[in-house]
């Protein structure tokens, strides 16, 4: 695991919307409640580094049942977000346009949750390309709240991500 930030996140504009919802739908097939990505705020191809945001919100569909009386982000979640994340580059930017492929979850390693993200706050999910295969892909993922306006300094996720070219 990453024991520096991927990326300093107080040294972009996360207010940016560098790739909309309606963008990432183009390249994700996941829908409805799955989609759970809502935009990013930076996008470096060369250097593989993206940053995602996560919205968190009370009225969530999952927050009413994990954990009733004190929601918090399942951490199931946490991965899938940022597998979306690595998913959206892959697609984009490391396969040949031609492909008509699906981009499949092909494990996670090394994850550990070290913060409770409860609602409402705003997350952000830094990924940075490890490894491209022509099939497989390996990100380093890692992530941090804003809550009323403040980046918490303290990492409250990471884990590296692969997804497998279907």
């Amino acid at each position: 695991m990453p024991v520096q930030q991927i990326l300093d996140l107080d040294s972009i504009d996360r207010t940016q919307v560098a790739v909309d919802r309606a963008t990432l739908d183009e390249y994700l097939a996941q829908r409805g409640t799955f989609a759970v990505l809502d935009h990013l705020a930076y996008v470096d191809m060369e250097a593989g580094i993206l940053v995602g945001v996560k919205t968190i919100r009370s009225e969530d569909w999952w927050a009413e049942d994990h954990i009733p009386g004190r929601p918090m982000f399942p951490g199931a979640l946490m991965i899938e977000t940022a597998a979306q994340i690595a998913s959206f580059d892959f697609s984009k930017h490391r396969v040949d346009e031609d492909e008509d492929r699906f981009v499949g979850f092909g494990g996670v390693d090394d994850c550990r949750f070290r913060g409770v993200v409860e609602p409402p706050c705003t997350m952000y999910l830094s990924v940075k390309l490890q490894r491209a295969g022509s099939r497989m892909f390996k990100y380093s993922a890692e992530g941090y709240i804003e809550r009323d306006g403040v980046l918490q300094p303290k990492r409250v996720f990471e884990a590296n991500v692969i997804g497998v070219l279907l």
